[in-house]
């Protein structure tokens, strides 16, 4: 009994230590990912913020090579189409960001 006990402390710490990670990319939704063009001649702020309240597609970061899911639908709002650094753990299974911060990435336009 007492084996398990530590054996399940042990699994437990290991899963739930994974260390938070920075990515750095554009916020997009997860219908239109990383090109904009489903409102022709809108900017990419009000497309992306269209298309999340328009359907089932959500905030999602564009690094540059895949679309990640936010687990934050609310702050990425104010950065829609700005680059930014997202801080949180990723799950690698859903492609999803639990995101434990967004701010505006130096430098960035």
């Amino acid at each position: 009994m007492k084996r398990i006990v530590i054996l399940a402390a042990a699994l437990a710490g290991i899963l739930g230590a994974a260390d938070p990670q920075t990515f750095t990319g554009v916020i997009t939704d997860t219908m239109c990912g990383k090109a904009h063009g489903m409102l022709a001649g809108q900017p990419d702020d009000q497309c992306v913020a269209m298309c999340v309240k328009g359907s089932s597609s959500q905030y999602a970061l564009y690094d540059g090579k895949s679309v990640l899911k936010l687990s934050d639908q609310k702050t990425p709002a104010r950065f829609a189409a700005q680059r930014v650094k997202v801080t949180g753990t990723l799950n690698e299974k859903t492609q999803t960001i639990k995101v434990s911060s967004i701010e505006p990435e130096p430098g960035a336009k």
